[in-house]
């Protein structure tokens, strides 16, 4: 089909997409777009650091040290001390020998899960695990496995089977530890269990985790004590971080190898040094007592939407698209910005709702939407 009978298409399933601009942000998560001025329920930055102060002196500290962007890639001249400097506080906060930084969390996916593995093993991915991972084993082109949503049963099984068949295969099992459109918590301590058992290595991504979870904000990992059996552990810096990248943690074999043998990372232009710096300031930060203060203020607000809740994502799933969009309309009508999540996002009849919470709304902000939510739309 050519391209407008594509968008066509599109539009009379209720799944196409478009652009809003934001034409301005406060620290207190008020947006204006399209006109409107809405309370943002619809942003990753958990705690707030997108528009901290002290992050925001940093990254310009960082220009005045750096410039504005690295001008190329990481193995020619584009490696800063700032670069080096983030990914060992990364590797020191993850209890690994080493990190590597990247220009997003997609990024880092394609970057190091074809390194890992390829041809005659295996990665086993959960059945919710973003499309980054997705894309990233499928380019691997090892031989892709699928479990169910969080089962162990089926997990165990799988593993079982294919240890079993392939004695020499390197198997890789692919999770996360908060799930980006559900906010469910993966069983890690039973995964990392299944993994020992069957020689399997574990790529935990803790996109939804970092920042939020564990006594120091470093995530679910973190939280268990389970960071020196996880091999790669996976992160982001583009949410609650409040900035831009992704990185991973792991052995310094695994790192160096990743460094020569990435496509995506070797053919990049580097991260500008200046971001990196300003995420220095960033982990410090999220592992500070004002972190810690922050997570303390955020769970403070998910307990008033849903009390006991794992994480900052809160869905609302409605089932078909145009229910989903026509809630979002009502709410974003009344002020308040959460989006209706759809296909291929989420599988087909499980449009949602995503409210994401952020230690920056205001109590009462909250306890206003569950009203809001209590009078148009029936939670669980």
């Amino acid at each position: 089909m050519e391209p407008r009978q594509q968008l066509e298409k599109l539009a009379d399933d209720q799944l196409l997409r478009e652009l809003h601009p934001i034409a301005h942000t406060t620290k207190n998560l008020r947006i204006v777009r399209d006109g409107c001025e809405m309370w943002n329920f619809a942003s990753n930055d958990y705690l707030g650091l997108s528009t901290h102060p002290e992050i925001a002196s940093a990254f310009i500290e960082g220009i005045n040290i750096y410039g504005t962007g690295s001008a190329a890639s990481r193995l020619v001249t584009g490696t800063f001390n700032a670069h080096t400097d983030l990914e060992n506080i990364l590797a020191e906060a993850k209890h690994t020998e080493a990190a590597l930084t990247f220009n997003s969390g997609f990024a880092t996916a394609l970057s190091t899960i074809p390194v890992i593995v390829g041809i005659g093993d295996f990665v086993v991915l959960d059945r919710l695990a973003h499309a980054s991972l997705i894309d990233a084993a499928r380019h691997s082109q090892a031989t892709l496995r699928v479990f169910p949503h969080n089962d162990l049963t089926h997990l165990g099984a799988l593993l079982s089977k294919l240890r079993n068949k392939h004695s020499e295969a390197r198997i890789l099992v692919v999770t996360e530890s908060i799930f980006s459109m559900d906010g469910d918590r993966c069983p890690l301590l039973e995964i990392v269990d299944l993994c020992y058992t069957h020689r399997a290595q574990l790529l935990l991504d803790e996109a939804h985790a970092i920042g939020i979870i564990g006594p120091t904000g470093m995530g679910l990992a973190e939280e268990l004590g389970l960071q020196d059996r996880i091999d790669f552990q996976m992160g982001t810096l583009s949410k609650a971080v409040g900035l831009s990248g992704g990185y991973l943690a792991a052995s310094k074999d695994w790192i160096d190898l990743i460094i020569n043998r990435s496509r995506p990372f070797i053919y990049t232009t580097a991260p500008p040094p200046a971001l990196a710096h300003a995420a220095i300031s960033a982990i410090q930060l999220i592992r500070s007592e004002e972190g810690a203060e922050l997570r303390k203020k955020l769970f403070q607000n998910i307990s008033i939407l849903q009390p006991n809740h794992p994480s900052a994502i809160l869905p609302i799933i409605f089932g078909e698209n145009q229910t989903a969009l026509d809630a979002s309309k009502k709410l974003e009508q009344n002020g308040y910005l959460i989006p209706a999540i759809r296909f291929p996002t989420v599988p087909k009849h499980t449009a949602r709702l995503r409210i994401t919470l952020s230690a920056k709304h205001p109590k009462g902000v909250v306890e206003d939407l569950v009203k809001q939510l209590a009078q148009k739309i029936e939670v669980d």
